[in-house]
């Protein structure tokens, strides 16, 4: 392999996930190129392997939207991060392979305690927490929070972020008694098996929410409605039970409800750039002390990532997988 070429983890349409040689990224101003430690797996990678979530204009058509390692050279424009660097980084793809070009405004400083797999659990799901339950729906204080897919690498930060708020009550679902207890751990106050347990009937009678957090759709929009209390803000981040749902609108006006919905990967550079640094202001130190911790549920090479997106597809995991290289 040349100093120009570089290994990448390569999807032909029906084919099992292979590595394969491929250029190395050349830099735009304002990036600089990492070499790859760890890639951090996202259920949107499986979505965009299917062919319905391209990678916006511009963006490479590897998949992977987050990494850590070295950085190894800098591009014009760029101030902050040098060679040596260690970094991780919220990507809009091109993270599945030994390098990769990010906007340096897009990358958090990795202090040199924290494992690279470690690391490349946080930047996809601190920054897209933080876009949408504090920054969209304005998440205070003294508020109560339910996050659906509690032990997802959403979920497990949103319970972190949201306790460390000051959130007055935490409720979270998941589909095992096992998930329900890394929900109680992470700081979740009730945690709800969705399969046994009626999420609706057991918020609305503890008093019900605030903000919620949903990834599930579906038949949720409804039930998300009526936990709601007045003036409560629901966000959602995905709609893994459907896009579209019969949907009584009466209690969102008498309650005075917002319902939003936002996507993190095609927003433009400066935006993602003050998502970072609001996420390294707020929460980052809590990351470096410990308080904000990271759930792996498993690393895989590289060269394995056919199984690590298998796992990922049968959902029984737990916070993230990572490809390591």
């Amino acid at each position: 392999m040349s100093a120009e070429t570089m290994k990448a983890v390569i999807a032909e349409d029906g084919q099992p996930l292979k590595l394969a040689d491929v250029a190395r990224p050349s830099l735009k101003p304002g990036e600089v190129l990492v070499k790859v430690a760890a890639s951090g797996l996202n259920r949107a990678d499986l979505v965009q392997r299917k062919g319905a979530y391209p990678p916006p204009p511009g963006a490479s058509s590897i998949m992977g939207l987050e990494i850590s390692g070295t950085v190894v050279e800098t591009g014009e424009g760029t101030a902050r991060f040098a060679p040596g660097d260690r970094v991780a980084g919220l990507l809009a793809g091109g993270g599945y392979a030994e390098y990769c070009a990010v906007d340096e405004g897009s990358l958090l400083p990795v202090p040199d305690g924290m494992s690279w797999q470690d690391a490349a659990c946080f930047p996809e799901a601190l920054m897209t927490v933080w876009a949408n339950v504090f920054d969209r729906v304005g998440f205070k204080s003294g508020e109560a929070f339910l996050c659906h897919g509690g032990t997802s690498g959403i979920g497990v930060m949103a319970i972190q972020m949201t306790k460390l708020a000051g959130a007055s009550k935490i409720f979270a679902t998941a589909g095992t008694d096992e998930k329900c207890a890394l929900i109680r751990d992470l700081g979740g106050d009730r945690a709800i098996n969705y399969k046994t347990e009626d999420f609706e009937a057991i918020v609305r009678d503890e008093g019900s929410v605030d903000v919620t957090l949903d990834m599930v759709g579906g038949d949720y929009i409804q039930k998300n409605i009526s936990v709601s209390r007045p003036d409560g803000r629901i966000i959602n981040i995905a709609y893994m039970n459907g896009f579209t749902a019969e949907v009584n609108f009466a209690p969102v006006l008498m309650k005075r409800l917002t319902l939003a919905a936002t996507t993190l990967r095609a927003r433009p550079v400066d935006e993602k750039r003050r998502i970072r640094d609001a996420v390294e202001k707020d929460f980052w130190p809590h990351v470096v002390s410990g308080k904000i911790r990271p759930v792996l549920e498993k690393a895989f090479p590289a060269s394995e990532a056919e199984a690590a997106q298998a796992l990922m597809g049968q959902g029984g995991h737990s916070g993230k997988i990572v490809l390591t290289w």
